[in-house]
């Protein structure tokens, strides 16, 4: 046999510490675990051109709550549906398509606002509360005696002091809002902070903010994702609560709420009225709990393989 076939080789220790596996990347395998998923594409989708249609459409057709143009032409009331109306018009003369569009733009924009303010703000206190054992017992303290009232009555309360407005009534939904997330977030520092990382760190001198932004929170990512995928939907659905029951945003401001409250009036003979903006509710927050949570499970790096 031959030994030009055969090569001797030399020890390497670098080449001999190289793992036999394939690259990990985090985002990578969170974006193919979120996309695998068909139906969180889908609506993914549709909640993009849903929200693009909210934002476009009310400044196409210039509607405003307080200009109805027909209000004195008997023959644009009530049409059915067609091309030109989608939603018909309602008992003023005004498009129904363009009624819901506006009252959604509104809802979206106050369901993002007060989560995204609500979030960071419970996100960062929660951390420091449930690292520091001082501070957990003084929130402590100030959260059960919040938790005991109802979340919509504190809001009534805040709105009835600053006044209906959209500015107002984001501020009256994170003034105590951010709270529950905060506990959240406490609760699952609590459960890690004792690591022996942690310890070691706390022994080396280690800052107590340093310690919670880099050995605590990048492992909270999917119980942030978790949070965001139940705050977004519970905050539209508390302005569309305020706003049905007309203590929310003041007339001037489209709104779900008031569309829905307005349109029950008509469920029996105009029924379509009606289910207009309670479908397109629908879709919204549900479509935006299914997305949260496909993305809360795609962070969570124990689903990656």
């Amino acid at each position: 046999m031959s030994d030009s076939r055969f090569e001797f080789v030399t020890h390497d220790a670098s080449a001999s510490e190289h793992i036999a596996a394939p690259s990990y990347s985090y985002w990578r395998s969170v974006s193919r675990q979120f996309f695998g998923k068909k139906l969180t594409v889908f609506l993914l989708i549709v909640i993009v051109l849903l929200s693009l249609i909210a934002l476009i459409q009310p400044a196409l057709s210039g509607y405003d709550p307080m200009i109805s143009p027909n209000i004195n032409n008997p023959e644009m009331r009530f049409l059915g549906i067609s091309f030109q109306y989608p939603y018909g018009t309602d008992g003023v003369g005004s498009s129904v398509w363009d009624v819901v569009w506006a009252g959604t733009r509104t809802s979206l924009l106050v369901g993002f606002i007060v989560t995204g303010v609500n979030t960071f703000i419970g996100v960062l206190v929660g951390a420091i509360w449930g690292f520091s054992k001082a501070i957990d017992k003084v929130m402590l303290e100030i959260y059960n005696i919040i938790s005991s009232v109802p979340y919509i009555l504190i809001v009534t309360v805040l709105l009835y002091a600053f006044g209906r407005g959209f500015w107002q009534l984001v501020l009256a939904m994170c003034l105590t809002g951010w709270l529950g997330t905060a506990y959240f977030i406490r609760t699952q520092v609590m459960i890690i902070r004792d690591r022996e990382y942690n310890l070691a760190s706390k022994c080396l001198g280690t800052p107590t903010l340093r310690l919670v932004t880099r050995n605590i929170l990048p492992y909270l990512l999917s119980v942030v994702m978790t949070s965001v995928s139940l705050e977004i939907p519970a905050a539209i659905s508390t302005e569309v609560t305020l706003s049905f029951l007309g203590i929310g945003l003041n007339v001037s401001i489209p709104s779900l709420g008031r569309m829905i409250n307005q349109y029950s009036n008509y469920f029996n003979g105009y029924p379509h009225l009606f289910w207009a903006p309670v479908l397109t509710l629908a879709i919204v927050t549900v479509s935006l709990y299914v997305i949260g949570q496909a993305l809360a499970d795609a962070s969570d790096p124990r689903t990656h393989m």
